[in-house]
């Protein structure tokens, strides 16, 4: 049986690359309506591949946020950008995300000079564009379309939500024909227990961002569903030193009391089930150097 027209359906692989904090995570989760990937001003947030997914029209969008490209310095840095750049082979189509305010800075510079080995096509998208002059919007969009052949450069504002739809809508009409790939209810690829973990991640961060360094990680340990609907979830977070630990517990145990109510909150919502979530500190010595964990993190060992 030959499908009609109208009921052909496309689906396809978006991958969401760019410098650091340039709202990757913010526009994913506006595309897909949904928290499906964590937000917090420190750069380098997001670790690995992020899959949402977002229905338009007859299209499944499966969205891939990736971590903040720039140059690395430290092993799990060279992890993450290896990371990046490995989404665009599999990819159906790549959008460029750039903070309009900041412009062209290196880290920019860097991915506008490999962008002509990113085999899929291009497409330019401008953030925060409401924070942002005209005429300046003008000229930076003219100035990356003549460092780059982009098939489409879009104007949007994560955050608010404006040019989304637009931005949505064009990719919907630019991913190959194909069934879907997911349920149609279906709006992250993450298992339920790494997300209950990157939740609890975004907010030790959001409470400890200028004192705790972001190579702390957490994972889930326990995750038992109960006989009244609720779910008991125990999580490890883990930090490189003694010092960080403390700073984690705060003082009186008010930190982590706090970190664990807003994880609650927020997991409980995305699981729609209430939640009894424990939170443990612990010192993990040197896990930026331990291959297992970069397994778990579903990214590539770098070596030396």
């Amino acid at each position: 049986m030959v499908e009609s027209a109208e009921s052909a359906t496309q689906c396809g692989f978006v991958a969401l690359i760019g410098a650091p904090n340039a709202g990757k995570s913010t526009l994913l989760n506006a595309l897909v309506g949904a928290k499906v990937s964590i937000v917090t001003p420190k750069v380098q947030t997001t670790r690995t591949l992020v899959r949402g997914i977002a229905i338009e029209g007859r299209a499944q969008l499966i969205f891939v946020d990736t971590p903040g490209i720039f140059s690395p310095t430290r092993r799990l840095d060279r992890a993450m950008v290896g990371s990046a750049w490995g989404s665009t082979a599999d990819a159906d189509l790549v959008a460029f995300l750039i903070d309009a305010r900041k412009g062209i800075a290196d880290d920019e510079e860097a991915i506008l000079r490999a962008l002509p080995e990113v085999r899929p096509r291009k497409l330019l998208v401008l953030n925060k564009v409401d924070l942002v002059a005209k005429p300046v919007l003008l000229d930076l969009t003219q100035k990356l379309n003549e460092r780059a052949s982009f098939a489409g450069t879009f104007m949007v504002s994560a955050l608010s939500g404006d040019g989304v739809a637009d931005l949505k809508h064009w990719l919907a009409e630019h991913v190959p024909a194909g069934p879907w790939l997911y349920p149609e209810d279906q709006i992250s690829v993450a298992p339920l227990r790494q997300l209950a973990a990157e939740i609890t991640r975004e907010k030790l961060y959001l409470r400890l961002h200028q004192e705790l360094p972001y190579q702390s990680t957490v994972e889930t340990e326990v995750w038992k569903e109960l006989k009244d609907g609720s779910v008991r979830i125990e999580q490890t977070i883990y930090v490189a030193r003694e010092s960080q630990r403390k700073i984690v517990l705060g003082k009186g145990g008010q930190a982590i009391k706090a970190i664990g109510a807003a994880a609650r909150a927020d997991i409980a919502k995305e699981i729609e089930h209430p939640v009894h979530l424990f939170l443990h500190v612990k010192v993990r010595e040197g896990w930026a150097d331990d291959p297992e964990r970069y397994r778990e993190m579903g990214l590539e060992f770098p070596k030396e």
